[in-house]
């Protein structure tokens, strides 16, 4: 594949050291391209009173740049990956709006999602069985209502929302705070794998790059920019989650924010966006009656796992709604139900192989649909 001048001019301008996207967009914003950039340093002629003199510096000089721009390019390439600049048509109109868009998106996958309705799923790493749950549910019931589920591929919410629109062969995207070719987490590597042959896979940095504790705010404006909103499903009240709903809210994008229990630190965030105006979301419906104003909840239909509740034992069936998501003790589920004992032993024990209830800790029991 041709090596675009264009598009090695872009990665060459993001390899200039100490000028970062917003530095680069002030920049294009005056000169128009990064090609009339390297010109006007390297004539001498222009001032640029807002750039420091060492950056200016390396922008009179942009041929180290552009080698190692050459060599990003072919490595990228060879790879089965891409590269997508702001002067493309593949770029994301959404993402050119906020006021630091990258200079760079080094993709792999299914490139067209980046075209399409996107929404932003966030929460916390170390979810709650609750947040995952709900992570997954929601994700899973948007994506089969054909809209593209974007988070960070983090442990926890992230993963889940993923694996949810995934479940029903639905699309995602997963941006990261790393080089393409860098899996972080580890943990979830098999994920990634699956989003990069039947998602798409977005980061801003080039190959190699190492997940560095500062990436992942950056990051975080790439998952709200390219989105028409945000739900927040479990976050801390000082959390990334949080930063990025700020982010969202600062380029005008909906924020909506899934209710927790009200005595966990888990929702202490999503709570407090709720309390400052974010859109509570119960199911899928909440969220899409926003994002698509056309749209009408008849035309969708959420399903609970109520044809399979059909097919059950229906003394199990009557079990399942004594059983609230909130956790209560197999005691009071055997006086509640009017059943013995060994009875709801048999019974819970169906019902966890059908992964409809969770038996926790201290005997106590809680619905998972």
């Amino acid at each position: 594949m041709p090596e675009p001048s264009s598009v090695i001019d872009w990665i060459a301008l993001s390899f200039v050291p100490g000028l970062g996207s917003k530095g680069i967009a002030q920049l294009v914003a005056h000169y128009g391209s990064p090609k009339e950039i390297f010109e006007a340093c390297a004539s001498g002629k222009q001032r640029m009173d807002f750039v420091r003199r060492n950056v200016l510096s390396s922008l009179s000089n942009p041929a180290l740049f552009r080698e190692q721009a050459k060599a990003q390019f072919k490595r990228i390439t060879a790879g089965g990956a891409e590269v997508i600049c702001p002067d493309d048509t593949q770029y994301p109109v959404a993402l050119k709006e906020i006021t630091d868009p990258p200079a760079v998106l080094y993709v792999q996958g299914r490139v067209d999602l980046l075209r399409s309705l996107c929404l932003a799923m966030v929460g916390s790493r170390a979810a709650t069985s609750y947040g995952k749950r709900c992570s997954f549910t929601l994700a899973r019931d948007l994506a089969e209502a054909g809209v593209t589920v974007v988070s960070g591929l983090a442990l926890g919410i992230d993963a889940e929302a993923h694996n949810g629109a995934l479940s029903v062969q639905g699309a995602t995207i997963g941006v990261l705070g790393c080089g393409l070719d860098v899996v972080y987490p580890k943990y979830n590597s098999v994920l990634y794998e699956k989003i990069r042959t039947d998602g798409l896979l977005v980061t801003e940095y080039p190959l190699g790059t190492k997940p560095d504790a500062f990436r992942f705010p950056a990051r975080n404006r790439i998952i709200s920019g390219v989105s028409r909103g945000v739900v927040v499903v479990e976050a801390a009240r000082k959390s990334g989650s949080l930063i990025t709903a700020e982010m969202a809210l600062d380029e005008g994008r909906d924020v909506f924010a899934v209710p927790g229990q009200i005595d966990s630190l888990k929702s202490n965030g999503t709570h407090w966006l709720l309390q400052q105006g974010a859109k509570l979301v119960q199911s899928a419906e909440d969220i899409r009656v926003e994002i698509e104003p056309g749209w009408h909840g008849d035309e969708y239909q959420e399903n609970d796992g109520e044809d399979f509740l059909l097919e059950i034992d229906p003394a199990a069936r009557k079990l399942l709604e004594e059983i609230d998501v909130y956790p209560s003790a197999r005691n009071e589920l055997i006086v509640a139900s009017g059943l013995g004992s060994a009875k709801v032993t048999e019974l819970l024990l169906l019902l966890e192989l059908e992964g409809l209830v969770e038996i926790l800790p201290g005997d106590e029991i809680r619905r998972m649909v």
